[in-house]
Formats: C-alpha cells, structure tokens, sequence
C-alpha cells in the first residue's frame, strides 16, 4: 500500500470576510479617479475627512447587516440618532443632582441615549417578532414618530455646546488616529467574529435562510429577531452621539436623515443578500467606503449633493442585480 500525503491548497476567505469582487474593483476605481482628477486627495486632512465621515455609516450599517440577515430591514434608524443626538444635550447640559457632576453627567449622557435608542430596537423587534408585521411596515412606525419625538424634546431648536469630554467622542485621537475611526473598526472586528464564531451569528443565518426550518430545529427565532434590531437601536444610538461630537450641535431636523438609505446601500454593496440568509461584515465596510467615497468625489467636483442620491439608488440598484445573477 502507497501512502501519500495531500499538499493543503489554499485556504479560502471565511463567508464574513468574502467582499464581492465588483465591489473591490469600485472601490480601486474610485481611490484610482480620485488620485488622478481630485485636488489635495492624498492629503491627511482629506482622509481624516472620508474616515470620519464614514464612520456613522460604517456603525449603523453594521447592525443592519444583522437586520438584514435575518430577513428584515430598519428604517428608523436615522430617527433614532435622532432621539439619542437630541437627548444628550440635555443630560450634560443639565446643573442639578448628580447630572451636575462632570464625569457623572458625561457617563450618563453617553448610557441613556444608545438605551433610548435601545428601547426603540424593542418596539421595532417586538413589531416584527411577536406580532409578525412586515419589517419595512414596522419600523416605518419609528421612523416618521422618532424623529418627532426628538423635535419635541428640543422644542425644534438648534442645542449648541460646549463640553470637551464629549466632543472627545468625534474629534479625539489616539495615536494620531481619529477614536471613532478606530471604534468603528472594533465595531466591525467584534461583529465579524460574532457572525464568524458564535452561535448566535449562525442562528441569524439560520433565520434569515429559513425562518420555519430555523424554528423546526428549534432556534429561538423570536429572540434572535429581537436581538438585531435592539442591537441595530444600540448601535444607531451610538452613531447619534458621533455625529452631535463632531458638529458641538444637535439639529433634531437633520440628525442621520438619510442614513437609512446609505446603510442599505452599503449592506447591499458589500454582498449581504437583501433576502437574509447572508452576512458580509467586512463587506459592509467596503460598501461603506464606496458610498462615502461616491458623495466626496461628487461634492469635489462641483455635483450637487442631492445628486448624489441619485447616484446611491443606482448603486443599489446594480448591487440588487448583481446578486440575482450570483444566486
């Protein structure tokens, strides 16, 4: 008897690293007209721009990629930034009690805005899990009454502020590296590796696959529904105080509006399949990079920003086609 030994081949990427190849190419052609035809595009300041900007994006679209995979979708989102960007203010902003304490009111002003933006996960995972409405029905609810809720919280105005701890959050540096461009990157590494490794990732697989074969084999379909979309609230909370850390402003009007549609674009961009069943962690990023890097080579070459919308629906559109023909 011959004994022979097989040389392993080459490992292949896992499912949750896999970037579609069509995006990859987007994204070298967009670095490689940008490097060519834009002013100033190598510049530190330039990339602390895109990265910083990208960040929100990058942080809502990672739990709607979770969304996403199990069959859902979230369009309250940008309203739910909202509510958590109007809602700090007010915490630090207030001189009595404990609030007054400066390390105090800093925590509390960080906790209770992403748990606000929590307990609108709840409403939208309950709506969708227990009471079975349609995902884009259910959280339509939230997405025209959450960014009310935030009008009335601050009477419609314009909060300006001044608090250095805070606006820390959007313009700190470690090492010379923006701190939200490296929590956006945690963010993405932790739920890589929750969809990698974890039995939670495979059960959102699993329901987004085959919701009834998922609950035969006894999955907790209701819980694991319900998790995503508190997860999504968390994470969309946390994109709202990035956003009112940068600007030392919140603007209830103008908090994450539009978001929803970049997130979407980005979640179909980087291959998750808008039917569920699929999740592209590192995916989504590129995707993200794609839509951020589209508005600034738009807006730096004189297009209007309402053009861009234009372009970000094309761009899901070709997404959505290119995903039918691969399945």
């Amino acid at each position: 008897m011959t004994l022979t030994l097989k040389t392993p081949g080459p490992r292949s990427l896992p499912k949750w690293a896999k970037v579609p190849s069509g995006a990859l190419l987007g994204l070298v052609l967009l670095l490689l007209f940008n490097l060519c035809f834009t002013d100033h595009f190598l510049s530190l300041q330039t990339l602390n721009i895109n990265m910083t900007q990208v960040s929100t994006i990058v942080i809502v679209a990672v739990g709607m990629t979770m969304v996403i995979a199990t069959g859902g979708i979230d369009l309250s989102v940008g309203s739910l930034m909202a509510i958590s960007g109007a809602l700090a203010p007010l915490i630090f902003g207030a001189r009595t009690g404990l609030l007054a304490i400066p390390a105090i009111g800093m925590i509390v002003a960080i906790v209770l805005p992403i748990l606000a933006a929590s307990v609108g996960g709840v409403l939208n995972g309950t709506l969708v899990a227990r009471f079975r409405i349609q995902p884009i029905v259910a959280t339509l609810i939230l997405f025209i009454a959450g960014r009310g809720v935030a009008q009335v919280l601050t009477n419609g105005n314009l909060q300006t502020f001044s608090h250095a701890g805070f606006r820390w959050l959007g313009l700190g540096k470690v090492l010379g590296i923006p701190f939200q461009v490296l929590l956006m990157l945690a963010i993405v590494l932790v739920a890589a590796w929750v969809m990698r490794s974890t039995l939670f990732g495979r059960y959102i697989l699993a329901t987004g696959g085959n919701e009834r074969a998922a609950r035969l084999a006894g999955i907790p379909v209701q819980r694991v529904k319900l998790a995503v979309y508190v997860i999504c609230g968390a994470l969309s909370g946390l994109a709202g105080l990035l956003v009112i850390a940068i600007n030392s402003s919140a603007d209830a009007n103008l908090i994450g509006l539009g978001i929803e549609l970049d997130a979407i674009a980005a979640v179909a961009v980087g291959g998750t399949l808008l039917t569920g069943g699929r999740a592209r962690i590192v995916g989504t990023l590129v995707g993200a990079l794609i839509i951020q890097l589209v508005r600034y080579t738009l807006l730096a070459h004189g297009v209007p920003d309402a053009a861009a919308l234009v372009v970000k629906a094309g761009i899901i559109l070709v997404a959505v086609y290119l995903q039918k023909r691969e399945n």
